[in-house]
């Protein structure tokens, strides 16, 4: 079992940037590939980014076509967090972002990532709000 808890959402501008944050506790969180969702108000959540899992500690990133470029997710181990730099943020990014501990390390690519049923535990979520 893996308990994450994410932090650093809040409210700012378009073109601002913002960092959020996510512990996890519980399990070994170097064993698992992890990732970052989103959901807008009357929308699915939607696959933001993920990094895979690797026995050297580093892994491979993935995105969201909408936030390439402007998005970067990153790990420590160490401190069993895992982070989500978002620089240039657009009202359209609006929205609660969840972290997530995929269920599998044996997959990867952004087809496995960005689908909702492969991922194992869920945080509560942190809202970011983007005004235009």
């Amino acid at each position: 079992q893996v308990q994450l808890v994410e932090s650093g959402g809040g409210l700012v501008q378009a073109g601002g940037s913002l960092r959020l944050s996510c512990v996890a506790s519980g399990d070994t969180f170097s064993s698992y590939a992890v990732g970052w969702f989103r959901q807008a108000p009357g929308k699915e959540r939607e696959f933001v980014a993920a990094r895979s899992w690797s026995a050297w500690g580093v892994g491979n990133t993935y995105y969201g076509e909408s936030v390439k470029g402007r998005f970067t997710v990153s790990r420590d181990n160490a401190k069993n967090t895992v982070f989500l730099q978002m620089n240039n943020l657009e009202p359209e990014d609006t929205a609660i972002y969840y972290c997530a501990a995929y269920a599998s390390i044996a997959y990867s690519g952004v087809s496995y990532f960005s689908d909702r049923r492969t991922v194992a535990f869920w945080g509560q979520g942190t809202q970011v709000t983007v005004s235009s």
